[in-house]
């Protein structure tokens, strides 16, 4: 498994669990949320993935593939 497969499970579990309690939370909530939870994996997403991650979660109130947002 690559760094990169690694950095993807764990940003992907970091994104399905704001995604589960963060329903109906603001936008700035959830990046909030997402930066944390990056920080506390050890990981380190850029602003502009963060923000991406962040509106897809708004936008689809559902499962959330982070691969698809950030094209990987």
């Amino acid at each position: 498994m690559t760094d990169s497969n690694i950095d993807l499970e764990a940003i992907q579990t970091v994104v399905d669990r704001v995604t589960s309690w963060q329903d109906g939370a603001t936008e700035g909530t959830v990046e909030e949320e997402l930066q944390k939870g990056f920080s506390e994996v050890g990981i380190d997403v850029s602003d502009d993935h963060v923000t991406a991650l962040a509106e897809a979660i708004q936008s689809r109130h559902g499962t959330v593939d982070a691969g698809d947002v950030l094209g990987r």
